[in-house]
């Protein structure tokens, strides 16, 4: 089967844009792309950002685990490119936890800790310790793969971070 639809990509911050007026201030999130890790495989969804990828659609959340006693664990990351004088690079992570019944159509997850960890990855916060080592795994080559360069400009402590 073909996919002749549009290519995922990162979005890339612009430091050209300066918006005044309505909205300013409002978090910007042209540098924060949604990567989802699901049944150990690791794929970008750039309908993350609106709750709306793959494995969220047409699930009713709770916040409530109990609800989802037969839900399979997978996580979204939230992965922000930065720039400096040479190149772009991965600079935050932050990988947060849901629970996901497709069968059902129930999931958990907890809102809040999206967007707080959402934030922290755009702040350079590196928030990968609920990922074991399999996803941690995806993760490095997705990220390694999308892009040898940025990844060759990442710094250390974000490798590091996914060979723990």
């Amino acid at each position: 089967m073909e996919n002749k639809g549009k290519k995922i990509s990162l979005n890339i911050v612009s430091s050209k844009v300066n918006h005044k007026g309505f909205g300013a201030g409002a978090i910007d999130l042209s540098n924060v792309s949604g990567v989802v890790i699901d049944q150990g495989e690791a794929y970008l969804d750039n309908g993350t950002l609106h709750a709306k990828s793959k494995i969220e659609k047409g699930i009713k959340f709770s916040g409530e685990k109990e609800d989802v006693p037969n839900g399979r664990r997978c996580f979204i990351v939230w992965v922000a490119v930065d720039r400096d004088e040479e190149g772009q690079f991965y600079g935050g992570l932050a990988a947060c936890e849901m629970l996901v019944d497709t069968e059902a159509k129930r999931g958990w997850k907890i809102l809040a800790d999206h967007v707080n960890r959402m934030d922290r990855a755009m702040k350079r916060k590196i928030l990968v310790e609920n990922l074991n080592d399999s996803e941690k795994m995806a993760l490095k080559k997705l990220l390694s793969e999308f892009n040898p360069e940025w990844w060759a400009h990442t710094p250390e402590e974000v490798k590091k971070a996914l060979e723990e």
